[in-house]
């Protein structure tokens, strides 16, 4: 089996299998089995859960990293506010990224979910000309800045 190591600065926080770690000093750790884990941008406040993509991810990240009861019922929310995102956007990759996300997460792949469904926030900010870089997880959107709408971006990739 194989391990991953990481680094995380001091006052970073990693939730590995739904309980929070905070570092007080900067660290490095090995991961020597797998684990249900997000840490630092990529884990989401309920607060910064506001727009429908920021709550499918908040509601994607509780399948992922909630206890058993929050993966359940974070796994049905993400059904709910897909079906609900994929009825009001115009956008036909759009609705088959969010396809893609909820099959990863049914396939208990939530950490691909959860990738997919930072690119969905990146076409609402560009959609509600929200700024880029806009604050998601605690940080940037991955990728935010780009000059080139994220949907015209895999368009494009497809072409």
């Amino acid at each position: 089996m194989s391990t991953l190591v990481l680094e995380l600065r001091q006052g970073e926080v990693m939730i590995v299998n739904g309980a929070p770690i905070r570092f007080r000093t900067k660290s490095r750790i090995e991961l020597t089995a797998k684990a249900r884990f997000l840490f630092g941008k990529q884990i989401m406040p309920a607060s910064a859960a506001d727009s429908p993509a920021r709550r499918i991810y908040f509601a994607l990240q509780s399948a992922y990293i909630g206890t058993d009861e929050e993966r359940v019922r974070g796994l049905a929310l993400a059904r709910l506010l897909v079906g609900e995102f994929k009825a009001a956007t115009t956008s036909l990759l759009a609705r088959e990224i969010l396809d893609r996300a909820i099959a990863a997460a049914e396939a208990d792949d939530c950490y691909q979910a959860l990738k997919l469904a930072r690119r969905i926030i990146r076409h609402e900010d560009a959609v509600l000309g929200r700024p880029p870089g806009a604050a998601v997880a605690g940080g940037e959107v991955p990728g935010a800045g780009s000059e080139m709408h994220p949907v015209q971006q895999e368009e494009r990739r497809f072409s």
